[in-house]
């Protein structure tokens, strides 16, 4: 790729041959206004009606448009295209472009990244309002749709040609504030029919009735990772302690405040789940004895007893069968390291680590990770965490279908196009 990656969403705009692709270097100018990286990839038609280096100035990328591209598809270019997108947006998505999809052909380097991705793929279409009431094509997009493709328009207005009806591509500020409605639409159906428990946020563990033992965890990065797993396609269990969010709608969510609760919650409800992902910040240790009444402070020293509380993700991977098991590691110094061994003494699927202290992990807005698995780690660079969270579920998706698919049991996940 060219440019260096940002922590917005990567998005790849495929721009269709249509008069309306007039409009497409506007929107990858307010896209990349709203912090995203931005691909553009062009149809032979698109090339007729802007030139590839408008897009290049205002994406600051060079354009791609050909498959054959010996330099790009030298290391398969499409392929790592395909994978680099968090997001395909198609505008103007013209009646051959939806026909094209929705009879799964690759004539050119965009239909081509279009069936490679995982990503969702979003259309907005632009063509005369008698092409877009065609039946054939109403029939294709009812197809796409039903594949989990997004469709966004198409706007009523006149025409280029004179006509007034349904057919105008939305405007750019409408397609940008569609798109960033909530940060889990970039997420992808990978995990469609699944089931999916995750902890999130910390626990407190009581020292008396007004004081408890506690760390800087704000649940955040849990809280997104139930988003994108359900937008996602899971249906998901987030068991939660004390944070200052709102429930996820469409979450059921389950409120516990100390370890043992944790532990006993999820025991409860992760039979019968196909992924496990432990994102909360568990305290490790607890007090023996809780005092049932304030404690006055009367000595110069005190001294608090610990106990070591239940280990909820050791206890997870334990289980005869098990779901795919996903454990975060927070460190303050060799991350790598000890996120390893961590992955190894609790035998879990995924260990997902970040680097913590001063403004970094807790309570901040962007975080970045270091996942693991046994024989293979990917780094997932700095992000928003919502960002982030659509990425490392993708990753958990892919892991998780290949783990199915070496054990023999049952791959669920369904890809949009």
């Amino acid at each position: 790729m060219d440019a260096t990656q940002g922590e917005g969403p990567k998005i790849l705009l495929g721009v269709s041959g249509g008069i309306a692709a007039y409009k497409s270097p506007e929107l990858v100018r307010r896209l990349v206004e709203r912090g995203a990286d931005v691909q553009v990839v062009m149809t032979r038609g698109a090339r007729e009606f802007v030139s590839p280096v408008t897009f290049q100035a205002v994406s600051s990328r060079r354009v791609r448009d050909d498959l054959w591209d010996p330099e790009a598809e030298a290391a398969m270019g499409h392929i790592e295209l395909a994978r680099w997108a968090d997001l395909v947006i198609i505008a103007p998505a013209t009646a051959h472009c939806i026909g094209t999809l929705a009879n799964g052909l690759a004539p050119d380097l965009l239909a081509t990244l279009c069936l490679a991705t995982t990503s969702p793929v979003i259309l907005v279409p632009a063509m005369n309002q008698m092409m877009w009431q065609h039946p054939a094509v109403q029939h294709n997009r009812r197809l796409l749709e039903e594949r989990g493709v997004r469709f966004l328009g198409p706007a009523v207005g006149s025409h280029a040609c004179g006509e007034v009806g349904p057919g105008r591509m939305l405007e750019p500020e409408q397609i940008v504030a569609a798109v960033f409605e909530t940060p889990t639409r970039l997420t992808s159906q990978a995990l469609k029919g699944t089931r999916v428990v995750i902890t999130a946020g910390p626990t407190r563990e009581p020292i008396d009735p007004v004081r408890y033992i506690t760390n800087r965890s704000s649940g955040k990065m849990g809280y997104a990772l139930a988003q994108a797993a359900q937008q996602a396609g899971a249906e998901v269990l987030l068991v939660s302690g004390p944070v200052a969010l709102p429930a996820p709608r469409g979450i059921e969510r389950i409120d516990v405040e100390t370890a043992e609760q944790m532990h006993a919650a999820v025991q409860q409800h992760v039979r019968g789940a196909d992924i496990f992902i432990g994102c909360a910040a568990v305290s490790d240790y607890r007090p023996r004895s809780p005092s049932p009444h304030k404690i006055k402070r009367k000595d110069e020293e005190m001294n608090l007893a610990l106990v070591r509380s239940p280990d909820t993700l050791a206890s997870v991977a334990a289980l005869p069968d098990r779901p795919f098991t996903v454990g975060f590691a927070a460190e303050t110094q060799d991350v790598a390291r000890h996120a390893r061994e961590k992955l190894d003494n609790k035998d879990v699927d995924m260990m997902a680590a970040n680097l913590v202290g001063a403004d970094r992990g807790f309570d901040q807005e962007t975080n970045a990770l270091t996942v693991l698995w046994k024989g293979g780690e990917r780094t997932l660079e700095r992000a928003t965490k919502s960002v982030l969270a659509q990425r490392l579920i993708g990753l958990i998706a892919e892991r998780f279908r290949a783990s199915r698919s070496e054990t023999g049991g049952p791959s669920r996940a369904r890809l949009p196009v």
